[in-house]
């Protein structure tokens, strides 16, 4: 009844929320074996903390005060690092779905959808009896037009485009028949978005105010903590994760670097094949 219950708000919640900038695993240590495919349907939270959400906070109060932000080019810096928040950190409520599939020699590849973006991984796990060590590595690419929330009056984030790397390094322990799995380890990579109005004029032709671009790199490192109970084909796994946060990049013609820590919680219902 539980499990049952959990699918369909995982459903649901996967359907309804918004897309925001958190990227969960979700998964365990140990990979898959050889043919296994593991489904999963679930939902995250981006939490900016600190100074993160202090900048973005501000940048919200400037346009509230101002309905011609940012102004000239150069000219606001509190407000070109609420734009850097929103669009590099992006918090809020984002989809999980991914599809994971065993290839052999304890290698195991990956494709999970995360609201404004897509991870394809590969990893191999190294076991010993209930432990396993796994090493990975992620690329993520963000899809134009799915950024939802978080906005700021002229920053386009229907128009943010990115891509990024990350290296996860996971822990992890699993009972007799795999019905309780902990997993825990570091997790660290480099992310470049860009948001530019696109258009179908020249560029040497100008209509109108010209679009405001925003560029920015983000690195970022942290640790993560899950776990996943359930039987046979399906389980519930649950984990949080915190990552240290620098991004630097420009907006409207100002530089400006911001940096703190960030907060991704993530659930997930797992189906096994």
């Amino acid at each position: 009844m539980i499990l049952r219950r959990t699918a369909a708000i995982a459903a649901v919640g996967a359907l309804l929320v918004g897309c925001g900038g958190g990227s969960p695993m979700l998964h365990p240590a140990r990979t898959l074996p050889s043919g296994d495919l593991r489904a999963a349907s679930g939902v995250s939270a981006n939490v900016a903390t600190g100074s993160l959400g202090d900048d973005l906070t501000r940048a919200r109060d400037i346009a509230a005060r101002d309905p011609q932000v940012p102004g000239p080019p150069g000219s606001n810096p509190d407000y070109a690092k609420g734009a850097l928040v929103a669009a590099a950190v992006a918090p809020g409520l984002a989809p999980f779905v991914s599809a994971r599939v065993g290839v052999g020699s304890q290698f195991e590849g990956g494709l999970a959808y995360t609201g404004r973006g897509v991870r394809a991984d590969m990893r191999r796990s190294f076991d010993d009896g209930p432990w396993s060590l796994s090493l990975g590595l992620g690329l993520m690419a963000a899809l134009s037009g799915r950024q939802q929330g978080t906005e700021l009056p002229n920053v386009s984030l229907g128009s943010l485009r990115g891509y990024g790397g990350d290296i996860p390094v996971l822990v992890g322990w699993e009972s007799v028949n795999g019905i309780y799995r902990f997993w825990t380890g570091l997790r660290g990579g480099f992310e470049r978005y860009v948001v530019e109005t696109l258009t179908s004029e020249p560029k040497d032709i100008v209509i109108g105010a010209p679009p405001l671009r925003l560029e920015a790199n983000r690195y970022w490192g942290g640790g993560v903590l899950g776990i996943a109970t359930g039987f046979r084909h399906v389980h519930v796994a649950l984990e949080i994760a915190a990552a240290y946060q620098a991004i630097e990049g420009e907006y409207n013609g100002t530089k400006v670097t911001v940096n703190g820590v960030t907060l991704v919680p993530a659930t997930a219902l797992w189906w096994t094949f």
